[in-house]
C-alpha cells in the first residue's frame, strides 16, 4: 500500500489528519475521500470527518449520501462552542475581572467578552483536541478553511496564550494579598481555571507537533498562485514544527492527443517542479488527475485515492504557455463606471478572484488614464505578487502611470496601534508613579491590547484605505478579497470592532482624571471615523460594487448563494457573477464531458440569480504579468465608452 498510496493511510496510531491549502484546490474532496477510504480499510475503527471552514461544504461533497456506520460527519458551528464557553465560564471570568485593579470588574469584563468572538474557531479546535485525548474516535479527519484562515487558526495558540496572560495578570494582585495576609500559596478555583486552560493549550500544541498522532496534508493545484500559497503554508507549518510527510497536487491533466490537455499538462509539470524545488524537507508528492465528473457522492469519492500517483522531482526546463482560447469570454460585462470608488471581487477560494481583480484594475487604469487606481489585497494569503509578476508589499507600488498595488500587512498595522498604546501608557504611568502604587495595575494595563478582538487587524487594514480616500490619494479602489467564509466574517466584524472602540471610549470618560492616553485615543477616534465611512461606502451602490466570482460546480454554486445572501443582509450591491474556469470547446472525451457538466451548472446559476449579469470565462493558460493581464482585460469587458465613441466616429 505504501508504494502507491500516501503514508497517512498506512500510519498506525494516527489520531488527527488535517487537510489544508489554498481555497478551491479540493481540500474538502481530499478530506472526505480520505475519511471514506479509512473507514473502508478498517471497518472496526470509529472515525469522524469534521469541517472547520466557516463556509462548510463537506455535506455538499457527499451529495446527500449517508456515510458508512463507522464514520460520523460534523460541520462544526464554531460560534456554538464559544457560546457554550461563555455560559459555562462567564461567572469565573467576572470573578477574575474583579480580582483587583483600579479598573472595576465591569470595565475588564467588557474587554474579556469582546475579545472572545474571534476565538470561536479555537474553542472548536480545543473541542477536537479533547476528543482526540479522550479517544472518542480512533481518528479525526479535518477539512480546514483556506490557507490564510488556516494560518490564523494555527497562530491562535499565541493569541490565547496572551489572553491567558491577561487573566494571570488580573489574578496577580489577589495572589499577592493572599500570600501576605493569609499566608496561603495554594491555588483556588480561579487559579485552577487559568491553569486548566494553559494545560489545554499546551496539550493542543503538543498534539499538532506529534508526528505519531497528527499529520497535516497540504493540498494544491499546479498553477502559479497555488504554488505560491503552498510554499508559504509549508514555511509556516515547518516554523511551528507541525509534521508534513505528504503533499497532494490535485486536478492534473495528462498528455493526450488533445492539444488543450497536452498544453495544460506541460504547464502543470513545470509548476510542480517549481513547487518541489521550494520544499527542502523530505516529503512525498502525489498527483491526482482531473476527473471528467465533479467528485461528489460516495461512488466517486470512494475511488478518488485510486487515482493517486507518486510525483518525482524531475527537472523541467520550460513549459509551453499553451493555447489561448478564442473566444476567451462569453457575455462580456460592462466595465465598472469611472464614478465608482470601490470594486470588490469575492468568492470561494481558488476561483480566480486575484486574477480577475488584477485584470480589472489594469483595464480601468488603461481605459481612464486620468484616474488613479489602487489595487489592494486583504487576503491573509496574499497572491498579487504572483499574478502581477512583481514584488508587491505593504507599501503602495506603482505598476505604471495610473495604477498602484499593495498587499496590506494587517498584522503590522495592528502592531503600530499597540506601539502607540504602549508609548502613551508608559508616559502616563511615569507621570503618576510618585502618587500611586500601580505595580499590578501596570501589568493589567499593559496587557489590555491583548484583549483586542481577533480580526481588528484586518479591519484596521481596510480602514487605512479610507485614509487614502480622505487624502484623495486615489480615485478608484479594486479589492482582492479573502475567500467567502473569511470575507463574510470580515464584513460582519465592524459591529464588533465598534463595540470594542466604545469600550475604550467609555473607559477614557470614566477615568478621565486618571487615565490619559491622548495619542492612542486620537488614533481610536480615527479608526472609528474611518470605520463608519467604510460601512456607508460599501452600502452605497453608486460608490461600491461587489462582483461574485465562482466556478461551474455545484459546491461553488452553494457557496455563491451564501455570499450573495450575506451581501444582501449587509446591503451591498452584487450585480454581476463571473463563472470562471469554464472548459473551452474540445473534441477529446475529457474536455467534452467537463463542458457538458459545466453548462448544466451554468444554467443552474442563471436560474438561481436571474437578475444578475452572468459572464462566462474560459479556462486559460497562466494569466500573469501586465501584458497578459491587459490582453485578457480587452476580452473580459465590453469596449470602453471612449473606444465605442472612437469606432462610431470612424
Amino acid at each position: 500500500m505504501s508504494a502507491r498510496i500516501p503514508s497517512f493511510f498506512d500510519k498506525q496510531g494516527l489520531q488527527l489528519l488535517l487537510f489544508g491549502g489554498k481555497g478551491g484546490v479540493g481540500k474538502t474532496t481530499c478530506a472526505t475521500a480520505a475519511a471514506l477510504r479509512m473507514s473502508a480499510l478498517a471497518p472496526s475503527r470509529s472515525l469522524l470527518l469534521v469541517s472547520t471552514d466557516p463556509a462548510h461544504s463537506v455535506r455538499d461533497s457527499l451529495a446527500g449520501h449517508v456515510p458508512p456506520g463507522n464514520l460520523q460527519v460534523l460541520e462544526l458551528d464554531a460560534q456554538q462552542y464559544l457560546t457554550a464557553f461563555r455560559e459555562q465560564n462567564g461567572s469565573m471570568l467576572r470573578d477574575i475581572a474583579a480580582a483587583g485593579t483600579f479598573l472595576d470588574d465591569e470595565d475588564i469584563n467588557q474587554f474579556l467578552s469582546l475579545s472572545l468572538p474571534g476565538l470561536d474557531e479555537l474553542m472548536a479546535f480545543f473541542e477536537i483536541s479533547s476528543w482526540v485525548e479522550a479517544r472518542r474516535y480512533d481518528c479525526i479527519v479535518v477539512d480546514t478553511a483556506p490557507s490564510g484562515h488556516t494560518l490564523r487558526l494555527l497562530a491562535m495558540p499565541e493569541l490565547i496564550g496572551r489572553w491567558l496572560g491577561m487573566l494571570e495578570a488580573l489574578l496577580a494582585k489577589r495572589r499577592y494579598m493572599r500570600r501576605v495576609f493569609s499566608r496561603d500559596s495554594s491555588q483556588d478555583r480561579l487559579d485552577l481555571f487559568v491553569t486548566k486552560w494553559k494545560s489545554l493549550l499546551q496539550r493542543m500544541e503538543s498534539l499538532l507537533r506529534d508526528p505519531a498522532r497528527s499529520q497535516f496534508v497540504p493540498v494544491t493545484i499546479a498553477e502559479p498562485l497555488g504554488v505560491h500559497v503552498t510554499l508559504a503554508l509549508f514555511k509556516d507549518l515547518l516554523g511551528r514544527k507541525i509534521p508534513v510527510s505528504d503533499l497532494i497536487v490535485n486536478r492534473l491533466h495528462f498528455e493526450s492527443d488533445c492539444l488543450a490537455c497536452s498544453a495544460a499538462a506541460s504547464v502543470e509539470q513545470f509548476q510542480i517542479q517549481q513547487l518541489l524545488a521550494g520544499i527542502d524537507v523530505p516529503c512525498s508528492a502525489w498527483g491526482i488527475e482531473l476527473f471528467a465528473e465533479e467528485v461528489r457522492g460516495l461512488e466517486l469519492l470512494s475511488g478518488f485515492w485510486e487515482h493517486a500517483r507518486p510525483i518525482s522531482r524531475t527537472p523541467v526546463s520550460s513549459a509551453r504557455l499553451g493555447l489561448y482560447y478564442e473566444p476567451a469570454v462569453l457575455h462580456p460585462a460592462a466595465p465598472p463606471s469611472p464614478e465608482m470608488r470601490f470594486v470588490l471581487f469575492a468568492g470561494k477560494g481558488g476561483v480566480g478572484k486575484t486574477t480577475l481583480s488584477c485584470v480589472t484594475a489594469v483595464r480601468l487604469a488603461r481605459d481612464f488614464p486620468e484616474k488613479r487606481v489602487l489595487l489592494f489585497s486583504t487576503d491573509p494569503a496574499h497572491s498579487l505578487s504572483a499574478c502581477l509578476q512583481g514584488e508587491i508589499g505593504p507599501r503602495p507600488t506603482v505598476l505604471f502611470h495610473g495604477l498602484t498595488a499593495m498587499e496590506i500587512d494587517a498584522r503590522a498595522e495592528f502592531e503600530k496601534l499597540k506601539m502607540r498604546y504602549a508609548e502613551d501608557l508608559e508616559s502616563f504611568l511615569e507621570s503618576i508613579s510618585r502618587g500611586f502604587d500601580l505595580t499590578f495595575d501596570r501589568v493589567v494595563l499593559e496587557r489590555m491590547m491583548d484583549l483586542a478582538p481577533p480580526g481588528l487587524d484586518e479591519i484596521m487594514a481596510l480602514t487605512r484605505i479610507m485614509e487614502f480616500l480622505a487624502r484623495d490619494s486615489y480615485d478608484l479602489f479594486v479589492l482582492d478579497c479573502a475567500p467567502t467564509g473569511h470575507l463574510i466574517r470580515l464584513l460582519e466584524l465592524p459591529e464588533l470592532i465598534n463595540e470594542w472602540l466604545k469600550a475604550f471610549f467609555n473607559l477614557f470618560l470614566k477615568y478621565e482624571r486618571i487615565l490619559r492616553l491622548p495619542g492612542f485615543a486620537e488614533e481610536l477616534v480615527g479608526i472609528s471615523r474611518n470605520l463608519k465611512k467604510l460601512r456607508e461606502l460599501l452600502r452605497n451602490p453608486v460608490a461600491s460594487v461587489l462582483y461574485a466570482v465562482s466556478i461551474p460546480t455545484q459546491m461553488a454554486l452553494e457557496e455563491t448563494k451564501d455570499l450573495v445572501a450575506a451581501c444582501d443582509r449587509m446591503g451591498m450591491a452584487v450585480p454581476l457573477v463571473y463563472l470562471n474556469l469554464m472548459t473551452p470547446p474540445g473534441d477529446c472525451r475529457l474536455c467534452s464531458s467537463l463542458r457538458r457538466r459545466e453548462l448544466l451548472v451554468a444554467e443552474s446559476f442563471r436560474q438561481m440569480f436571474p437578475e444578475k449579469q452572468q459572464t462566462l470565462v474560459y479556462r486559460q493558460p497562466e494569466i500573469a504579468g501586465l501584458e497578459r493581464l491587459e490582453k485578457f482585460g480587452r476580452c473580459l469587458y465590453q469596449p470602453a465608452i471612449q473606444e465605442m465613441v472612437s469606432r462610431d466616429a470612424s
